[in-house]
């Protein structure tokens, strides 16, 4: 007791005296003694506001009255506990929905949301209102047929701690992986009739040689930006050859595939267009097939692209807590639904690891020939498809390159 009064006293004359501005990742600033104030409440010598928003610091959880803090890792270990970006991505629930810029999207919830309309509705999930995301996710753009089976794991069970520890087994068996998602849920004392549905995907492919590593860059207004790709003075057509130009207009307006050693593609599009991801890709699709240019990157070209680095854990408020009716006339609600994407690349390869999770109740009731210049320095969009696939498993349109490195 006397050596926490000794704290309090020196941590409130630190206060009084130092207000040491502290740099915040956006660029702004809060002063040193507001940072104490807020430890003194994260360690419980204070109540704590109820206004205030979970942040990190160096991957340490606090609370900020108001404001917002980051660290410049993506994901840290607290006590076992891993930690997560705070919002600065957004991650869409389809390939059809409206998109801005820094959004991401992966199959894993589609996957679930696909068993809970056709195995356990079945019929077509419809909210009152009705909500246009949900009408989207009932399109099915993504299902199991655009992904082989080995890279994904799905269960769908009554929620209980022994499906939890069955799912905890799997996908330690399948992949020898851990959730980031499954302690986020309540596993006891559920209805019979209550449902979870959960989904992981995992991925990792490597180029058949590592990219050239290049010097630290601008992209768009940001500075320091790390990069990979091929020098113009490149003599390497070892790795030209993991490059196929699917169409060139300008040094503003193209898409590139990289080709892996596995049966993955990598394909970039600078300046996208469309307001979806669907949309984007299939304008990328009609271009890459009217495109009557080089397809080869060429010695002399450059080959520019920027180390790409998320890990985004999002709980999708807007669908939970609204009313729907299996076709047997039972009526539900989606009590939580929460989806985390990892993804990583570099010039060795990518990786990519991705789960979904969904708690349900029941209720009561042209040619060019001049040099080209593939400098992916500013807004772009990337898709993660499988050879031979139709749909792709993972997009992503960056312009704040700040928040993927």
């Amino acid at each position: 007791m006397k050596k926490k009064v000794i704290l309090i006293i020196i941590i409130i004359a630190l206060i009084l005296l130092i207000p040491i501005p502290m740099k915040l990742r956006d660029g702004g600033s809060i002063e040193f003694k507001s940072i104490l104030y807020t430890i003194t409440k994260y360690h419980k010598l204070a109540p704590i506001e109820e206004n205030t928003e979970t942040v990190y610091i160096d991957g340490i959880g606090i609370k900020i009255l108001g404001m917002e803090i980051y660290n410049n890792t993506n994901q840290s270990n607290i006590k076992g506990k891993k930690t997560f970006n705070t919002g600065e991505i957004t991650t869409t629930l389809t390939l059809e929905d409206e998109i801005q810029d820094n959004t991401i999207w992966c199959g894993t919830f589609q996957l679930i949301w696909n068993d809970l309309k056709n195995d356990l509705a079945k019929q077509d999930i419809i909210f009152t209102p009705q909500l246009k995301v949900v009408d989207n996710l009932n399109k099915e753009t993504f299902t199991t047929n655009d992904l082989s089976d080995k890279y994904f794991y799905k269960k769908v069970g009554t929620p209980s701690l022994k499906l939890k520890e069955e799912i905890e087994k799997g996908i330690k068996d399948k992949f020898n992986e851990t959730s980031d998602i499954l302690d986020d849920f309540e596993w006891e004392n559920r209805d019979p009739k209550d449902y979870f549905l959960y989904a992981m995907l995992k991925k990792e492919f490597q180029f058949e040689k590592a990219f050239e590593e290049l010097e630290k860059g601008k992209f768009g207004k940001y500075d320091n930006v790390s990069y990979f790709g091929i020098k113009k003075s490149s003599e390497s057509d070892e790795l030209r050859n993991q490059v196929e130009v699917l169409y060139y207009n300008s040094k503003d307006n193209f898409a590139i595939k990289l080709i892996t050693k596995q049966e993955d593609e990598v394909i970039l599009c600078k300046n996208p267009e469309g307001k979806s991801f669907n949309e984007i890709y299939n304008n990328i699709t009609s271009k890459s097939n009217k495109y009557k240019g080089g397809k080869n990157i060429q010695e002399g070209e450059l080959l520019k692209i920027p180390n790409v680095k998320m890990n985004e854990k999002t709980e999708f408020t807007e669908i939970q807590n609204k009313s729907f009716l299996f076709a047997n006339e039972d009526s539900y609600r989606i009590e939580k639904a929460i989806q985390t994407i990892q993804f990583e690349l570099d010039r060795t390869g990518g990786k990519i690891k991705s789960e979904a999770g969904m708690m349900v109740n029941k209720e009561s009731a042209i040619m060019i020939d001049e040099i080209r210049e593939f400098a992916i320095d500013d807004t772009f969009a990337i898709f993660l498809i499988e050879e031979g696939k139709e749909v792709p498993y993972f997009a992503g349109k960056i312009s704040d390159i700040t928040k993927f490195q």
